[in-house]
C-alpha cells in the first residue's frame, strides 16, 4: 500500500499552496510583464493626444482654464446642419448596407455555402482600394454624365444625386466603404448561431422566407446588426477625403473649415465628438454583454 501512494515532493507542495503551478520542466512560470507593458504603451497612445487636445482646448493665455471653447461648439455657425448632415448620410448608409449586406450573407450560409469566398472577397474589396482613387473615378462619373446624359431621363437622377441638401452620391460611397465592417460583423453574428437549424424548424412549421429573417434570424442577430450599424456611423461620421473632394460640408468638413479662425472651438468638437463616440461603443459592449448573459 506504501508503495502505491503518491509522494508529493515539498517544493510542488509549497508551490501548490503558494497557488502558483510549474511550468514544463520544473520551472515556475514568469509573470506575463509584458501584458502590462503592452496596455500602457497604448494608453499612452491614445491618451497622451487627447489629453493634449483638451488642454489646448481650456488654456487661454490670459484667462488660464477656460471653457469658453466647449461652450460656443453649439452656437458655432453650421455646426447643427452639418452634423444633421453627416447623421442623416449615416442612418441611410447603414440602412442600405443593412439591407445588402445581411440577406447576401443568410442566402449564401443557407443555400451556396461555396459563394462564401467569393463574397468575402468582394466585400473586402474597398479595403484595397484607396480612397482618393475612389473619389477620383466618382468625380470623372459625376463630370461626364450631364454632358452624355442630357438627352436621356438619368440627367435628372445624375443631378439629383448630387444635392448638397442630402448628397445621395456620398451614402452610396459611404456603403462600399462600410461594406467589409459591417460584413464582417454580420458573419460572426451569424457564425454565433445555427441559422440552419432556425430556419429549418420555422419553415416546418409553415413560416415563409421573409418571416423567418424578420422574426427569427434577426432577433438573433441584434448585437452583430448593432457592431455593424456603430461602425458604419463611426466611418461616416469621420470619413473627410471623398465629401472633401466632391466639395460637400459633412461634420468633418466643417471642423476643417473653421479651424482656421477658431482654432480651439474645432479642437473642442473634436475631443466632444471623440468622446461620443467611445461612451457609443461602451454601451453597445454593455447590451452585448447583458444579452450574451441573458441568452
Amino acid at each position: 500500500m506504501a508503495s502505491l501512494t503518491p509522494q508529493v515532493t515539498p517544493q510542488v507542495t509549497t508551490q501548490a499552496a503558494a497557488g502558483t503551478a510549474p511550468a514544463r520542466g520544473g520551472r515556475p512560470r514568469r509573470p506575463r510583464v509584458w501584458r502590462g507593458v503592452v496596455l500602457v504603451l497604448a494608453a499612452v497612445y491614445f491618451l497622451v493626444p487627447l489629453i493634449a487636445s483638451f488642454v489646448f482646448t481650456v488654456k487661454e493665455p490670459d484667462q488660464g482654464f477656460s471653457l469658453d471653447a466647449y461652450g460656443q461648439i453649439f452656437s458655432a455657425e453650421g455646426f447643427g446642419g452639418s452634423l444633421l448632415l453627416s447623421l442623416g448620410l449615416g442612418v441611410a448608409t447603414i440602412v442600405l448596407v443593412l439591407l445588402l449586406t445581411l440577406p447576401a450573407a443568410v442566402a449564401v450560409r443557407l443555400g451556396a455555402p461555396r459563394l462564401r469566398p467569393v463574397l468575402e472577397v468582394v466585400c473586402t474589396l474597398p479595403l484595397v482600394v484607396p480612397p482618393i482613387t475612389f473619389v477620383a473615378g466618382i468625380s470623372t462619373v459625376l463630370r461626364w454624365g450631364p454632358d452624355y446624359l442630357a438627352t436621356t431621363p438619368l440627367y435628372q437622377t445624375i443631378i439629383a444625386v448630387q444635392n448638397p441638401d442630402f448628397p445621395v452620391v456620398l451614402v452610396l460611397a459611404y456603403v462600399v466603404l462600410a461594406l467589409p465592417f459591417a460584413y464582417r460583423s454580420l458573419d460572426a453574428g451569424l457564425g454565433a448561431i445555427d441559422v440552419r437549424t432556425l430556419s429549418e424548424a420555422a419553415r416546418n412549421l409553415g413560416a415563409s422566407w421573409p418571416h423567418v429573417l424578420l422574426r427569427v434570424i434577426i432577433p438573433n442577430m441584434r448585437s452583430a446588426m448593432a457592431s455593424a450599424s456603430f461602425l458604419t456611423l463611426a466611418l461616416v461620421l469621420g470619413e473627410f477625403t471623398i465629401a472633401r473632394l466632391l466639395s460637400f460640408e459633412t461634420f468633418p468638413n466643417w471642423i476643417y473649415r473653421i479651424s482656421g479662425s477658431q482654432a480651439q472651438v474645432s479642437v473642442a468638437v473634436s475631443v466632444f465628438s471623440l468622446l461620443i463616440t467611445w461612451l457609443l461603443l461602451l454601451a453597445l459592449s454593455s447590451a452585448g454583454a447583458r444579452q450574451r448573459s441573458g441568452s
